[in-house]
C-alpha cells in the first residue's frame, strides 16, 4: 500500500513509522529541520523503552512529489487545516481515502468540503507522541490506537482493509460505526485535559494528584459533555465516568501535546478545543465558565510565547 503522512508530527510521525516498518510504502510531509534530519538520518523512533532506527525515509516538503496515494493520513495541527489540505491535493486521487487523524472536533467537516464525503473518514487517534528532536519522534506510555469510521456509521471494506494494515503494523485501529460520537468524545477528554495541563503546568500526574486540580479537570469534562448532549451528539451516557477512569490510567508523566506545544513556545490549538467548547456552547445555550476561565487564563500564548514584558524581573 501506498500511504501518505501529512505531517510527519508526533501523531503522523509514530503511525506513519509504523506502517514503513511494517513494509508499507509510506511517504512523509515535512519541513524545516526535522524535513532535514528525516533525509539525513531517517527517523528514529523512540518507543516503549526501544530505539528503532528507519533509514531511509521518504520525506519531502512538496505532496507533488509522492503522487496519488492509497491512504492519506492527515494529522496536522488544526490552525493549518486548510492551508495543508490544499497542499495535499496531488496526493489525494480519485481511489485515496483521507483518514483525519486531528484533534478537536471541526477537521472531518472541513475536509469533507475539500476533497468530498465519500474520500474521508474520522479518526481519533489515541496516543501520546511528539516531535523530541528534529528526526525523532518520541512515544509515551503504551497507548497506540485509532478508533475510526464512516461518518455515516457504515462499516466499509476500506476502514476494515486500513484496519488490518494496523495490526501488521503493531498498532490497534478499531473500526467504529459510531465514528462522530468517538470524536467528540475524544473531544471532551481532550479539550479538558489540555487546558488543565497548561493552565496548571502540570503533567497528568500532577493534575491527578492535586485535588484541586482533579476537580478542575472534572468539571471542564462535565461541561463538555453537556454540550455534547445539548448537541445530540450520540456519546456514551457514561462518558464522564469513563473518561475519568481513562485519565486515571494514564502514565503520570504523561503530558497533552498543547502542554508540550506552550513548553516550547508554539502557538496552541487552544481556539479549535476549550475556544471550540465556548462558542458551540453560546449556540446550543450551555454555560461553560470552566473552559472560559481557562481560556482567557491561556490567551497571551494562544499564538506562541508572548514577549518579555518591559521592566521583566522587577519584583513588587
Amino acid at each position: 500500500m501506498k500511504i501518505g503522512i501529512m505531517s510527519a508530527g508526533g501523531i503522523g510521525g509514530y503511525f506513519g513509522a509504523r506502517l514503513a516498518l511494517a513494509g508499507h510504502d509510506v511517504a512523509f510531509v515535512a519541513r524545516g529541520r526535522h524535513l532535514a534530519a528525516l533525509r539525513e538520518t531517517g527517523l528514529l523512533l523512540r518507543t516503549m523503552g526501544e530505539e528503532i532506527r528507519l533509514d531511509p525515509v521518504t520525506a519531502t516538503a512538496d505532496p507533488g512529489e509522492i503522487g496519488p496515494v492509497d491512504y492519506l493520513l492527515f494529522a496536522v495541527k488544526l490552525w493549518d487545516t486548510d492551508t495543508a489540505a490544499r497542499q495535499a491535493r496531488p496526493m489525494v486521487g480519485r481511489a485515496t481515502t483521507v483518514l483525519t487523524l486531528q484533534n478537536g472536533i471541526d477537521g472531518l467537516a472541513r475536509l469533507e468540503e475539500i476533497f468530498g464525503r465519500e474520500r474521508v473518514m474520522g479518526g481519533a487517534a489515541l496516543v501520546s507522541s511528539h516531535i523530541a528532536a528534529p528526526g525523532v519522534i518520541e512515544h509515551v506510555g503504551t497507548l497506540r490506537k485509532i478508533v475510526f469510521g464512516e461518518a455515516d456509521g457504515r462499516i466499509s471494506d476500506r476502514a476494515e482493509q486500513f484496519a488490518g494494515l494496523a495490526e501488521e503494523a503493531g498498532f490497534e485501529a478499531e473500526v467504529s460505526g459510531r465514528a462522530i460520537p468517538v470524536l467528540w468524545e475524544k473531544f471532551i477528554y481532550l479539550s479538558a485535559l489540555s487546558a488543565v495541563t497548561c493552565a496548571t503546568r502540570q503533567p497528568v500526574g500532577g493534575v491527578r494528584g492535586n485535588p484541586d486540580c482533579r476537580a478542575l479537570f472534572e468539571a471542564a469534562v462535565s461541561e463538555a459533555a453537556a454540550l455534547a448532549r445539548a448537541r445530540r451528539i450520540a456519546i456514551l451516557p457514561d462518558t464522564e465516568t469513563r473518561t475519568l477512569a481513562f485519565f486515571d490510567g494514564l502514565p503520570g508523566e504523561m503530558k497533552s501535546s498543547m502542554q508540550v506545544d506552550l513548553e516550547h513556545g508554539r502557538r496552541l490549538e487552544l481556539p479549535w478545543l476549550s475556544g471550540a467548547v465556548i462558542r458551540l456552547g453560546r449556540e446550543a445555550g450551555i454555560a461553560t465558565p470552566v473552559h472560559e476561565t481557562l481560556a482567557r487564563a491561556l490567551a497571551p500564548y494562544r499564538d506562541g510565547a508572548p514577549p518579555a514584558p518591559a521592566g521583566s524581573g522587577r519584583e513588587v
